[in-house]
Formats: C-alpha cells, structure tokens, sequence
C-alpha cells in the first residue's frame, strides 16, 4: 500500500522558557492523503507553524514521529526534503538574484541540470504571471508578486507535497484573491496541499478538510461542512445588551428554536438555532419584558469561526 504524504503520530514539541515547559505542539495525529487539500486553522501561536516547521525537517520533535511519504522525518531528512516544498511566512528570496535566478538555482539546488532548471523557471514565471519581471531584481517586486515567486520556487523541482505557511498574511485583499485561485489551479492539477492559516473564510474556501487546532491539539477534524454541522444549529444569533442579561438567559434557553446558548462576556451572548425564523424578534420581545435593552445584535449561518468559538470560547483571530 502507497504511503500517504502526510501522517503525524502522537507528535509533539514542548519548549523550556524561563523554567516552565511550554507545549507548542501536543499530541497531534493528523493523515493527509495524496492531491488533497488539508488546513490546520488557528489563532497566532496555536502550534500551526510548529507542526509544519516539525514535517518540513526544520524543527525536531520532541515526542512523536512525523512521516513524509512514508519517510521518517527525523530518521532521514535529507530524503524527506526531495519530496516537499515551501513556502514559509517570511520573505526567503534570494535578493542578490534576479527573478528566474531565484527559480534556476533552486532547481539546481534539487539536482535539475541547467537545461532542467532554465526550462522549469520559464514555465513557471509563465504560470504565474511573472515573465515579463524575469529579469528584475527580486528586491523591485511587490509583495503579491514576491509572494507568488515563493510559491513558484516551492514548486520547481516538482515536489509531492505544498506546505504554505500562512502564505497570504499581510497581504492586500485583491491579491490574496489571486493567490487562492493559483492554489485553487495546483489543487485540480492535483497537488497535495498544506496550508496553515488563520483566515476562517481563507480556510473554508480552499479546503477540502481540515483541523483546528489550539494550545497544541486538535479540536476538531473534518470538512468545512462536517465541522459546521457540528455546530447543531443553522443559524447563530448574537446579542449584546446594556447590562448583565441575568435571568433572561433562562428565558430565551426555553424558546423552542433554541439549541444551546454560550456566553461570549458579561454583555454579550450566542445562540445556537435550528429553524430560526423569527426567533431574533422574539428575543428582542423579551428582553424589553425584562427591562434589559438589546445594543447589537446579529444573526448568520454557522462559520467555522463560529465553530472555534464553541470550542474555545475565544476569538479565532488573536
């Protein structure tokens, strides 16, 4: 049976600061099967870059073992190393080359011969719009067009596996948009995917399954969808009232359409609904029974923020 490209067992990473162990990464199991498209989505500092940093070679776990088409990371790097490519946070370009210097001297960094390299930079400067720059200094491009050259050059020797570690952070919208359809291209040519992000919509969007994780683990693992069903509820209402709402929880809990409700702070509530309709209205009825008054409210379909935030009770952003 083929090996797939990723397969993480028990793994983990724990840090020593200032004589207290910090556990960056764990326990994570996590598969990855070939040509898929697999998000670990999470807020800074959830153990995203860790894990990523653990599979790509540049970090040694401390418990656990990771496997890259059936390599042992640790055990054999230098072979694991021929089957990926990445794309890391950072600006990593080589600002001492041209544009296609940064592509060619990577391929021949992989063993492409001269002729190999040559041929793969132009082709990819030509797939990623980036030809007519092939000549520029890396030091003149943009920070969308540095970004794309990063995956470009990831790409070169034509690895098995893609890791983009938070690839469109700090990065302006429009083209951010351009970045996911190039991913969203490689994906139906069948690349296999890693992205690590903390862009709920990034995630949903381009995703064919994946795991949150926070505080080292995996909270939950499956599709976009699978995860939102998760919720038990269709519709997700939040209220913000004036004052403390007390005892009016107790009151909105016993509405028929109710699933669940959580408190976000003192002020504020969600309300996990099935067959909404109308239930926004009867809140607001009764809170203005009870004397508390409604300032904010809102009401969308289940988001796999929403589904972070029902594990966690935090903010999928911070």
């Amino acid at each position: 049976m083929t090996a797939p490209p990723i397969k993480v067992v028990n793994l983990r990473k724990v840090y020593a600061s200032a004589g207290k162990e910090i556990r960056a990464v764990d326990g994570i199991d996590l598969e990855v099967g070939k040509g898929e498209f697999f998000g670990l989505l999470g807020p800074n500092g959830a153990g995203k870059s860790t894990t990523i940093g653990m599979l790509t070679t540049r970090v040694i776990p401390t418990e656990g073992q990771a496997f890259i088409a059936g390599i042992d990371v640790v055990a054999d790097p230098a072979t694991a190393k021929r089957y990926i490519g990445v794309v890391p946070q950072t600006n990593t370009l080589d600002r001492q080359l041209s544009v296609a210097e940064n592509l060619e001297f990577h391929g021949r960094y992989f063993g492409l011969t001269r002729k190999q390299a040559a041929a793969r930079a132009v082709a990819l400067l030509d797939q990623f719009k980036l030809a007519d720059r092939a000549k520029a200094s890396v030091q003149e491009l943009s920070g969308g067009m540095a970004q794309r050259l990063m995956v470009a050059r990831a790409l070169v020797h034509e690895p098995e596996i893609l890791f983009l570690d938070e690839p469109t952070s700090g990065i302006d919208p429009q083209t951010r948009l351009a970045l996911w359809e190039i991913l969203r291209d490689l994906h139906a040519a069948g690349q296999t995917i890693l992205l690590t992000t903390h862009y709920m919509e990034e995630a949903d969007t381009l995703c064919e399954r994946l795991a949150i994780i926070d505080n080292g683990k995996v909270l939950a693992l499956g599709t976009p969808e699978e995860l939102k069903d998760g919720l038990g509820a269709d519709t997700v209402i939040t209220l913000s009232f004036a004052v403390p709402p007390d005892g009016l929880l107790a009151k909105i809990e016993r509405l028929k359409a109710v699933d669940h409700i959580e408190t976000a702070d003192d002020n504020t509530v969600r309300v996990y609904a099935a067959d909404a309709d109308g239930l926004l209205a009867d809140m607001v009825t009764l809170a203005t029974k009870s004397n508390v008054r409604v300032t904010d409210a809102s009401s969308q379909p289940p988001t796999l923020e929403a589904v972070f935030l029902a594990l966690t009770g935090r903010d999928l952003r911070e």
